[in-house]
């Protein structure tokens, strides 16, 4: 796609709707399953763009709780940093090719006339400027909720520079014959990067929820939504890695790329 397709926009310009072996497990907290299941956000952004630190706010601010007054429903929280805008005279440590192909797939999905950052998908169904506090929480109490997956989690490091995580559990959704896929996502919170050049030099960049990395556990296809589901993706941790800053959702998305579920698990700080 080419760079005239690419946008960086401003709030309201454009809305739309290691070698030790450890072994832990984890399961779905009671609090997610009572509420009925979590609504997934997806925030495309860039350390490139001069409009996206609002956005990444705005996400911190969600995953801090900021308004849980608003009767809200639970969400995942998904950070992409896409490498369009690495052109522009600053890198962005964690953008990725994978995480720009991921946002074209949304906007074609959604039949979007460009590629822009800020910019917030909502269960895959919605999408709105990242940094558009009003249009953001709308979609989020407007998206359809399903029950969240029973997956328990268990965590090992077979070595130092392998982090294996399996799953077992119900999707508590029924699948088709048209079939989806059960994602897991691994991602950092706590981030903070001095950026010297770009659009955004001068400033010290905050990020959460930003995805690492990104895996297919599995493809489903004619399954019930009570029946058990499992699987083993491995990861690679990267230089730095600490377990007490990461997470990791887990949500089953159909070829349309719409959501249908999701569930969010910290790492144990020991992993």
């Amino acid at each position: 796609m080419a760079r005239g397709f690419f946008a960086c926009f401003a709030r309201g310009s454009g809305t739309t709707s290691s070698g030790e072996r450890n072994n832990v497990t984890v399961d779905v907290s009671a609090e997610e399953q009572r509420r009925g299941g979590a609504v997934l956000v997806e925030l495309f952004s860039s350390q490139g763009c001069t409009t996206s630190p609002e956005a990444e706010m705005l996400v911190s601010r969600l995953g801090r709780g900021d308004f849980d007054g608003l009767d809200l429903p639970p969400v995942v929280l998904l950070g992409f940093h896409v490498d369009y805008w690495d052109y522009m005279g600053w890198k962005d440590p964690f953008g990725s090719s994978q995480s720009t192909v991921r946002q074209k797939a949304y906007v074609e999905a959604l039949k979007l006339d460009t590629m822009f950052t800020p910019q917030v998908v909502v269960q895959g169904r919605a999408q709105c400027v990242g940094n558009d506090e009003n249009a953001l929480l709308a979609a989020i109490k407007d998206a359809p909720r399903f029950s969240a997956p029973t997956f328990q989690a268990t965590f090992q490091r077979p070595a130092s520079d392998s982090l294996q995580v399996s799953l077992s559990g119900a999707l508590r959704t029924k699948v088709d014959n048209r079939g989806a896929n059960v994602m897991v996502a691994l991602y950092e919170s706590g981030l903070v990067t001095d950026c010297p050049k770009g659009e955004n030099k001068g400033r010290v960049l905050s990020n959460d929820y930003v995805v690492r990395k990104l895996e297919k556990l599995c493809t489903v296809k004619d399954v019930s939504a009570k029946k058990t589901v499992t699987g083993t993706v491995n990861f690679s941790p990267w230089q730095g890695f600490n377990g007490s800053k990461c997470g990791i959702a887990v949500f089953v998305q159909d070829s349309s790329h719409q959501i249908f579920g999701s569930q969010n698990f910290q790492l144990p700080d020991d992993i």
